[in-house]
């Protein structure tokens, strides 16, 4: 058994000068170029699918390597999956090629077997370097262009492999960094496997999801938290992406802003365990990077207002006008295409590859002294509950019972109230379900009292554009109306979410 460690780029069919003048001022120990034809195999209800195992029989030259590759890690991009490979004479799968432990224990190999056909195939050449390091890592660097075939259809394949031969991981950040400076390429978080599966299903598109909360054991030392809350955040982030990239959906770039916001929260909430110095540039970066999507609060204010055909506006006698100039304040916002070309960036890529790489290497175990390794190794339960304590604190003091808040105000505090709900992410697993929802469910509903406001925010804006002065007084009077009417609904819940006794001892 071996455990592949590779890095998966997308990129474009021009990235192959840009990538050929890369490699010639490396230095390269063996090149090739080859055509590689790929058979994937899997039961009728894809067993093997559901337990995350690939099977594949490769053909190149005269040769044919059976390959299984059992569950792994994916960290944006970096994959780590134990593979077993062994030289075969058929073209049918012979599982007995592999040792019996490469299989889950609820696997039953021999009725497998009897159930597996093909289910789709990846054609395409590989041109191949073995790049040296200049640590004396050994990396394969593959080139692949060409298509996954299934049920007649086809999908095209234009990706560069990092495949670590020898050395450390680290080497492979360092390569791709270096490839990645004229921009043109993502970082992939899906196989070849993974888009004939796709393919053979009739895929039409991934599901938006709302970010969940983080995976965490009462057991789990303070620094497995934290490093699961950023690989948490890092494959929602990556997944919408995805989406995004192949489908342009506004609401899966918002998600990214969402994963992007927790792991922002993740540094803040950690701070007094992860030195600030520690992530100095990657913060920067992430700020960077939630600057440059700002403008999908926008977006998603105009989209809300637009729904079912701006029945919001629907009692205004300036609805039509209202509707067009919403039209062109969207229209004005980047596009799609300013979008992919940012995911394509040589600094988006780079941000991206320095966090994976940071997590991966537990970047701050440098900046640490004996005590703070002492704090990340202590039990979670006592660090979240002073984490909560503290965030707690924090919204009293901003969302007083005793005090009347206006619309500036509430805008005033939203960031506060998002870190907020963001802190509860990190640790809401480890408590009482019930009560837990209980306590977020007024400042959910406060969050989104907040995000009306900014949409009436938006028509205030538009006031001043309509011609007619009876129209511009009954906008007025229909946001005062408004206006008034949240903010009594929204004191009633701030009220209350006051009041509520914590979920957290």
């Amino acid at each position: 058994m071996e455990t592949e460690i590779e890095l998966k780029l997308f990129v474009s069919p021009e990235f192959s000068s840009h990538l050929l003048r890369k490699i010639s001022e490396s230095k390269i120990l063996q090149q090739s170029s080859r055509m590689l034809g790929n058979v994937y195999f899997d039961t009728p209800e894809q067993i093997l699918r559901q337990h995350d195992i690939g099977l594949r029989i490769r053909r190149y030259d005269d040769v044919y390597v059976q390959t299984l590759k059992t569950a792994g890690r994916v960290v944006a991009g970096l994959h780590q999956r134990p593979e077993y490979n062994a030289e075969t004479n058929s073209t049918v799968p012979d599982l007995t090629l592999h040792p019996i432990d490469a299989w889950p224990e609820s696997v039953d190999v021999a009725d497998i077997q009897q159930q597996l056909q093909p289910l789709f195939s990846t054609d395409f050449e590989r041109q191949q370097w073995l790049v040296a390091m200049p640590d004396g890592s050994q990396i394969e660097l593959a080139f692949d262009q060409g298509h996954v075939s299934a049920n007649g259809q086809t999908t095209p394949i234009c990706e560069v492999e990092l495949e670590l031969i020898s050395g450390q991981t680290d080497a492979l950040f360092t390569l791709a960094r270096e490839l990645c400076t004229e921009g043109g390429m993502r970082l992939g978080n899906l196989s070849k496997a993974a888009r004939g599966y796709r393919l053979a299903a009739g895929y039409e598109g991934d599901d938006v999801k709302a970010l969940t909360f983080v995976n965490v054991e009462p057991q789990d030392s303070v620094e497995t938290v934290f490093v699961n809350t950023l690989e948490h955040a890092l494959g929602h982030w990556h997944y919408h992406e995805q989406i995004f990239a192949e489908c342009h959906d506004l609401a899966a770039l918002s998600e990214l802003k969402n994963a992007l916001s927790l792991i922002r929260q993740a540094f803040v909430v950690f701070g007094g365990v992860i030195p600030r110095r520690a992530s100095a540039l990657i913060r920067q970066e992430l700020q960077w990077l939630e600057g440059e999507l700002q403008w999908l609060n926008e977006a998603s204010n105009i989209v809300a207002i637009q729904a079912e055909k701006g029945s919001l506006l629907k009692k205004l006698n300036a609805r039509k006008p209202l509707l067009q100039q919403l039209d062109a304040r969207f229209e004005a916002l980047p596009t799609a295409s300013d979008m992919l070309q940012l995911l394509q960036s040589a600094r988006y890529c780079g941000l991206l590859l320095d966090l994976s790489r940071w997590i991966l290497s537990r970047g701050w175990q440098p900046f640490l002294d004996d005590k703070m390794r002492n704090k990340l190794a202590d039990n979670i339960k006592l660090f979240s509950d002073s984490a909560l304590s503290r965030s707690w604190e924090e919204l009293q003091d901003v969302f007083p019972s005793s005090r009347e808040l206006n619309r500036i105000d509430y805008f005033d505090q939203q960031p506060r109230l998002l870190r907020n709900l963001m802190s509860g992410m990190c640790f809401a697993e480890l408590y009482d379900e019930g009560k837990r929802s209980y306590f977020r469910m007024p400042w959910q509903d406060l969050l989104q009292g907040i995000e009306d406001l900014h949409q009436l925010d938006v028509v205030r804006s538009l006031v001043a554009l309509q011609d007619d002065e009876e129209d511009q007084a009954q906008i007025e009077k229909w946001l005062s109306r408004k206006e008034e009417s949240l903010i009594h609904a929204m004191d009633q819940t701030r009220q209350m979410g006051i009041e509520l006794t914590p979920y957290w001892p």
